[in-house]
């Protein structure tokens, strides 16, 4: 009788780990801070249907680096949780913090049970009611939650456009300034075009729904660059 494969669950993790960081380092990165009047999320996505970033209720905000169907899918179980739990009790009992704890446990179960982890990291982004309260959730594909308090970077050379964004982060910097920072440092030595780019914001003193998209029309006024000029780069995944 064969004796069956025996491979150390240390050794497992660690693969598990690799497989789900190659997946994640292909795709394009994207960037959420707070600033001013709120929240705002930029993204390398020159898509104009298969968004990254999403609306998931009235003040929060979900995107999304990786495989694609992988992390929609998270956030359309965000959708559903959120409604059915706005509808059972009250709108106002709909927060980030479980949502993201359910996401949490999702991913930690899938990267531990399963044979293949989800390619995916995700950021849910709270509007609060007063700046002190604005909250940014960075979840890992193993489960693993940051809270971040200024500013986060998911996705491929995430730890370049984190020393980017670090050297030119202002405290409660309007939304001009930090739209063309962000830009500049998810381009790197590249000039990304308004149409290479999602860009969204969860605004505060707006209706109850606090969640808006920026067109290229608009991008292309507050960033000063031509629409026409767009970056020469390699193909990447979501």
């Amino acid at each position: 009788m064969t004796m069956p494969f025996y491979v150390a669950p240390e050794q497992v993790m660690k693969d598990r780990a690799e497989y789900a960081q190659k997946g994640i380092a292909r795709g394009r990165s994207l960037v959420g801070t707070t600033y001013s009047d709120g929240i705002l999320i930029v993204a390398e996505n020159p898509s104009r249907s298969l968004h990254k970033v999403s609306e998931i209720y009235d003040r929060i905000a979900f995107a999304g680096v990786g495989k694609y169907n992988e992390f929609d899918q998270l956030r359309v179980a965000g959708v559903r949780h959120a409604d059915t739990k706005g509808y059972a009790f009250s709108r106002e009992d709909v927060d980030a913090r479980s949502l993201v704890n359910l996401y949490a446990q999702f991913l930690g179960n899938v990267f531990t049970h399963e044979m293949k982890p989800l390619e995916v990291e995700i950021l849910v982004a709270e509007l609060g009611v007063e700046p002190s309260g604005d909250q940014l959730y960075h979840i890992a594909y193993e489960g693993t939650i940051t809270d971040e308090v200024t500013f986060t970077v998911l996705g491929g050379e995430a730890e370049a456009i984190r020393e980017a964004v670090e050297s030119v982060f202002e405290d409660r910097w309007d939304l001009d300034a930090a739209l063309r920072k962000l830009v500049k440092a998810l381009g790197g030595e590249r000039v990304l075009a308004p149409e290479e780019l999602e860009v969204a914001v969860l605004t505060r003193g707006q209706a109850r729904r606090a969640f808006r998209r920026i067109g290229v029309p608009e991008l292309t006024e507050r960033l000063g660059v031509p629409s026409s000029s767009r970056s020469r780069s390699r193909p990447k995944s979501s």
